[in-house]
């Protein structure tokens, strides 16, 4: 075995330049794949780490304006959900797939605490929307049954939302502690948790902060969580909501929740004197199918992006196949005089592949390892910035990173492929008569 790798070292040594550029080729083949590889994983972590810990079995529902007449009423109607249309959902008419119904209002307002203030959608919602969105309780509680029922003016604040609160009003006590982050502008440290128990003001009203959550990653959310019953009190809501969202079950195939959306949305737009096909009078956000769908754009995306990395890959393979023949060609009159005194055809056919083996391998693991690098800075520069979008900041990539796992996968098929490439120059090779290659020049 030694001496097969001295006798790669002289060939290569002997054609360094020609080696280099098809090793280049090699390592920006497989540099390029992880690249675009990790460059697609950012952009579907983006969409999808919002809904990764979101409930797939929950539809929200929404009004909208009717987009046709119907029962002598003009189309550009505006829709209201209200109290009734809660109750249609909860009813046995679709008992057989609904489980647990919630209804919600909201009203912008600035909430303000000391000298802080941020402007925020205030909510008022139940309990159960905790699980519904798997809402994340970092400190304190979320919203109880208790809550509801007594009216509380109690709120549930996001972790950023209560940093910005607290600004100034933390003094520096010394030692950073865990979840303690320091206030660029003043140099305090400040811990979300510290709001808890204290009073803030939304509106003309005070609420004793019960809990902080989890900041979206994908997101800088602003909403904040009251009582439901609370803020339709305050606010005047009366019977109207914002959005009624309900779990399901029993749906489990795409034409399936299809066919219940159909059912469910002529069900109300005939309580509100609207066509029965009237998609724009009622928007449905089905979270089964939208995970179906974004699985699907994942999956699209994913094979786009393989193609492409192994059509570059394609190059670096050529390149490996025609420096063999090359290869094989100069050192024809040496294959020869092996033969000639016993070597056999295996024996010319495994100092090939070595060779082919040896460039793939090494330049495939110069290409993975800055492939990774890449991605790492791909993930400290772009995957740090966001885009203001509705007046929300969204991350452009998330994680835009490959899993060593894929990486070094990747560089396999690519040391298989250069096997392959190598292997037809050698069968090539050790079909030459020795008479014959003592007779090249």
């Amino acid at each position: 075995m030694r001496d097969v790798f001295i006798e790669i070292w002289e060939s290569i040594r002997r054609n360094k330049l020609r080696t280099c550029l098809t090793g280049f080729a090699v390592s920006w083949g497989i540099f390029m794949l992880i690249v675009l590889l990790g460059a697609g994983n950012g952009l579907m972590n983006a969409f999808l780490v919002g809904g990764e810990g979101i409930s797939t079995n929950v539809m929200q529902v929404g009004g909208g304006w009717t987009s046709k007449p119907y029962d002598g009423l003009k189309e550009g109607r505006i829709i209201e959900l209200d109290e009734r249309d809660v109750a249609l959902t909860k009813s046995e008419v679709f008992a057989n797939h609904v489980d647990q119904v919630i209804s919600t209002v909201s009203t912008s307002a600035t909430v303000i605490y000391g000298k802080k203030h941020f402007s925020g959608s205030i909510e008022g919602s139940f309990p159960a929307r905790r699980q519904m969105d798997k809402i994340e309780i970092l400190y304190g509680r979320f919203l109880n049954e208790k809550d509801i029922k007594e009216n509380r003016k109690v709120v549930v604040l996001p972790e950023d939302q209560a940093e910005i609160l607290l600004g100034n009003d933390i003094r520096d006590t010394g030692a950073r502690l865990p979840g303690m982050k320091l206030n660029s502008n003043s140099g305090k440290k400040v811990r979300p948790q510290d709001i808890l128990g204290k009073y803030i003001r939304i509106g003309d009203f005070s609420y004793r902060v019960v809990g902080i959550t989890k900041t979206n990653d994908a997101s800088n959310s602003n909403t904040v969580y009251v009582p439901y019953t609370t803020l339709r009190v305050i606010y005047g809501k009366g019977r109207t909501v914002d959005d009624i969202t309900f779990t399901f079950h029993g749906l489990d195939s795409e034409k399936e929740n299809e066919a219940f959306e159909e059912q469910y949305r002529s069900a109300v737009n005939l309580r509100h004197r609207a066509a029965p096909d009237d998609r724009r009078a009622l928007w449905i956000w089905n979270r089964f199918t939208q995970n179906l769908q974004m699985n699907r754009g994942r999956n699209i995306l994913n094979t786009a992006l393989w193609i492409i990395g192994l059509f570059t890959l394609l190059g670096g393979i050529v390149g490996v196949s025609n420096i063999m023949l090359i290869t094989v060609k100069e050192r024809t009159h040496e294959f020869g005089i092996r033969k000639a005194i016993g070597a056999s055809p295996w024996d010319i056919v495994k100092l090939i592949l070595a060779e082919s083996v040896t460039i793939t391998a090494v330049f495939g693991y110069i290409g993975m390892f800055f492939g990774m690098i890449a991605c790492q800075i791909l993930d400290k520069t772009v995957g740090q910035s966001s885009v203001s979008i509705m007046d929300e900041q969204i991350a452009m990539f998330v994680n835009p990173t490959v899993g060593l796992d894929v990486a070094l996968e990747a560089t396999l098929v690519l040391i298989i492929a250069g096997t392959i490439a190598g292997f037809f120059p050698a069968r090539k090779a050790a079909q030459v008569r020795p008479i014959e290659a003592l007779r090249a020049e």
